[in-house]
């Protein structure tokens, strides 16, 4: 049985405790600044509570890595934030940051679980699923209090059973001849939802970072992310849905720093890289060619604008290796 000696971490789990260290550790920077220029008290609880959670999980696989004798990754740190930093962003913009990092970890979490084996790791990745299950409810339900939640597109309620009689069910995309389904739809919606975001967060830290090459590539992100807005907006106007709205409105215009150019860049890279997975989620959920054949030319594009991130990250010493096999050929 597993209490009768010792199991090694797997590299799963290895992994993904590594990752979860580098990003927690950012969300705790990242909050910390924001509860410096929160005015909303609602809003305030529900941002100390977030980082109280990413403190829990960075305090405990230290731990972990301890007894495991791993070496403990950088990640981030005093040195990557300046809490005195002029105010960058509104509280509804801060409303609108915890929903996607909790909808972000909620994905994150619950794919890595079927592959974490050992007992206390499990219980520990169970415990960050149930916390931000817990912060998801929370701020979903204040948004929805104040007013500022978008919900996806409604359509009609299906009155009976009916099939797909023609192979030009997917097919029929490409002349625009059937109408989205519910599924295609909701992705739509979310990779709109998430490209707002990105188009945000672009806006405020390009005001703020200190190198021009990086400015200049993050400037270019939101260029991507303001016309994948258009495309995938296109799609629900043309089936007379509603689309969700800009929020580059919650950026202010503070050129003060409150994070490092490391910092910032690794939360684009994390940001660019989630929504690759938020493309291939939909490339398998669509039906229609059209949605798939635009989802994977999008996905090429934000791939390639990804590698040169990490290039920029490589060039400037940011990057930290990841755990790896050992090098057996040398």
């Amino acid at each position: 049985m597993e209490n009768e000696y010792h199991v090694r971490l797997s590299s799963a789990e290895i992994a993904n405790l590594w990752t979860t260290y580098q990003g927690d550790t950012m969300s705790i920077c990242v909050f910390n600044y924001f509860l410096k220029h929160v005015d909303d008290e609602e809003v305030k609880q529900l941002m100390a509570h977030a980082l109280d959670v990413s403190q829990q999980h960075v305090e405990m696989i230290r731990k972990i890595m301890k007894v495991e004798e791993i070496h403990i990754p950088q990640g981030f740190g005093e040195q990557d934030v300046n809490l005195g930093a002029g105010r960058l962003f509104t509280d509804v913009f801060y409303l609108h940051y915890m929903k996607q990092m909790a909808k972000g970890g909620l994905e994150t979490y619950s794919r890595l679980l079927p592959d974490i084996y050992r007992k206390d790791i499990r219980s520990f990745f169970s415990k960050c699923l149930a916390t931000t299950i817990e912060l998801h409810e929370k701020v979903t339900k204040l948004m929805l209090d104040k007013g500022i939640a978008v919900r996806p597109p409604h359509i009609p309620e299906p009155k009976k059973v009916e099939f797909v009689e023609k192979q030009s069910f997917m097919l029929e995309g490409l002349g625009k001849g059937r109408p989205l389904t519910g599924l295609e739809i909701s992705n739509l919606y979310k990779n709109v939802k998430t490209n707002e975001l990105g188009s945000a967060l672009a806006t405020g830290f390009s005001q703020v970072v200190e190198s021009k090459k990086l400015a200049k590539y993050i400037l270019r992100g939101k260029e991507i992310a303001t016309k994948h807005v258009r495309i995938f907006s296109d799609y629900l106007g043309n089936d007379s849905l509603p689309v969700p709205t800009s929020i580059d409105e919650t950026v202010t215009d503070s050129t003060e720093a409150p994070f490092s150019d490391k910092l910032i860049s690794y939360h684009f890279n994390l940001m660019t890289y989630s929504g690759i997975g938020n493309y291939g989620s939909a490339i398998a959920q669509s039906q229609r060619s059209d949605l798939a054949i635009d989802y994977s030319r999008l996905m090429a594009e934000i791939l390639k604008y990804g590698e040169d991130g990490l290039n920029i990250m490589i060039n400037n010493g940011w990057l930290e290796k990841p755990p790896m096999a050992a090098e057996r050929k040398s």
